[in-house]
């Protein structure tokens, strides 16, 4: 229900900003015979398709990809415990007790994914097992189910697919209008539609990129509050100092980064692309009760 209205919102919304700036008049008298709407329907069904599809394949991927190994059932008192304490979590924050796995890195990092709260998946890495305490790890569980709790991946994905249909809408627009009005296209589509439809492709995506990272850092915060809420505040700052006494942090690899408890460090422009705010900051916020 939350992917439909908000697939109607952004037709609704792009159709009605289209009609009170004429533009649909505008390109009409340039010679640019388009279709908006048509345009919209197939923007949408695009973006939020590709988002759809990737969402719900999420936890296939994340378990391929990533070698995740599925605890069925535990074979030693530490995948007991694991077990346990996300079973615990997730009872307290109310969703459905999500399957559990470890995958093999050495670098202390840890993922929810999964497309409903109730059907999810969260996996810790054997660094993170090798390198935290218990109590490190249990504030670390609580970051992740806080995210399933908090239906972050739905709501990402929601996000991207409003963010790809701008992008292809937007991008086929301008090529429509380079190649009618700059270049004098009659009929069909010329060379101009496809090479500007792609360069404008690749920098409005560069630019919507920006908008997905700034809200996953943004979730960060919350899930940071929420496993200080189910496992206790200076359990999460400790968890955040242990993950920034690592010196060599990396990303998890794709779409799984900015569903994992830490990312790589940034300065500069390339802030704009992180899916994790500086641990400094996340540690911070955790103190001050923002």
């Amino acid at each position: 229900m939350l992917f439909l209205a908000t697939n109607a919102a952004v037709l609704v919304l792009i159709s009605i900003v289209f009609q009170v700036l004429g533009i649909e008049g505008t390109l009409a008298q340039n010679g640019v015979d388009l279709n908006l709407q048509a345009l919209l329907v197939m923007s949408a069904v695009i973006g939020f398709g590709g988002s759809f599809i990737s969402l719900a394949l999420s936890k296939f991927l994340a378990k391929r990809s990533m070698g995740v190994q599925i605890i069925e059932k535990p074979r030693n008192n530490t995948e007991q415990w694991l077990v346990d304490t996300v079973a615990r979590q997730a009872k307290a924050a109310g969703i459905g007790m999500p399957e559990v796995g470890i995958f093999n890195s050495p670098q202390p990092n840890a993922f929810a994914t999964g497309m409903r709260r109730n059907d999810a998946l969260v996996a810790v890495s054997t660094g993170l097992l090798q390198n935290m305490n218990a109590d490190e790890v249990e504030a670390v569980l609580g970051h992740e189910v806080s995210h399933v709790a908090n239906g972050d991946m739905v709501t990402l994905g929601l996000i991207q697919g409003v963010v790809n249909t701008f992008v292809i809408f937007l991008s086929r627009v301008i090529g429509h209008v380079v190649d009618r009005v700059v270049f004098k296209t009659e009929s069909g589509y010329g060379p101009a539609y496809y090479i500007t439809s792609i360069v404008a492709q690749i920098f409005l995506s560069i630019l919507a990129s920006m908008i997905v990272m700034w809200f996953s850092r943004r979730r960060e915060f919350r899930a940071d509050e929420g496993g200080a809420k189910l496992a206790g505040r200076q359990k999460m700052v400790d968890a955040l100092n242990a993950l920034r006494r690592g010196h060599e942090q990396k990303d998890l690899p794709g779409e799984f980064a900015a569903f994992g408890i830490s990312g790589n460090l940034a300065t500069g422009f390339k802030r704009l692309f992180m899916s994790h705010p500086p641990l400094e900051e996340r540690i911070a916020a955790l103190k001050s009760g923002r």
